[in-house]
């Protein structure tokens, strides 16, 4: 990005695919010294069409997409299975900058979900068996007495549970966000059309 230090974005910053615009903000985020520049608020859309939103981890990406994995029993999972439109929204304070994304939701295959699973700590993966997450929890030793026998059942390899893997946000509509002064900020829209990649620029 050639106007990063001003603070700028400029048409000629703009590249004709937004994942590789993305992936050149994505690389600067990560030298920020944020805790995590992947966190992401996403957006879903429950059974009665209100909408909520949570913060989650994006965990890989491509052109196909943005995956973040999760419990597919929770809330989100339930409104993503029942309604797959969504949208995600990263931060990153220290840069001025905002990367809105709009599209609808495939799950990932079971050889990405196992491979991303096998990768996390032990104590997480028991987590995810531990953890019927969203529901009604009586208390804190209701949940550390699920993991302590989940911990007993896979003394050595944890298997990742059934319910539990990647989902992939296929975009049809990005959004490139800079701060500037006087609130007359850049802000640039890519959208999907006929398998081609349209951009303009918004008024602030």
């Amino acid at each position: 990005m050639s106007n990063t230090s001003e603070g700028e974005l400029n048409e000629s910053d703009l590249m004709d695919d937004p994942i590789e615009l993305f992936d050149t903000w994505f690389k600067v985020a990560k030298t920020t010294g944020l805790n995590d520049p992947n966190a992401m608020c996403l957006s879903t859309i429950d059974e009665v069409g209100v909408p909520d939103s949570r913060m989650v981890l994006l965990k890989g990406f491509d052109k196909r997409g943005f995956v973040f994995f999760t419990n597919s029993q929770s809330n989100k999972g339930r409104s993503i299975l029942k309604t797959p439109n969504v949208a995600l929204n990263m931060f990153w304070d220290p840069l001025g900058r905002q990367i809105r994304i709009q599209g609808e939701v495939e799950i990932v295959s079971s050889e990405e979900s196992d491979a991303y699973f096998s990768s996390r700590r032990r104590e997480s993966q028991l987590g995810a068996w531990a953890s019927l997450q969203s529901q009604e929890l009586d208390s804190r030793q209701m949940l550390e007495g699920r993991l302590q026998k989940f911990s007993a059942s896979f003394p050595e390899a944890v298997s990742r549970p059934p319910h539990w893997y990647g989902f992939r946000v296929k975009p049809g509509k990005i959004e490139f966000w800079q701060n500037r002064k006087d609130r007359l900020h850049d802000r640039f829209v890519y959208r999907l059309l006929d398998g081609d990649w349209k951009v303009q620029r918004l008024y602030p």
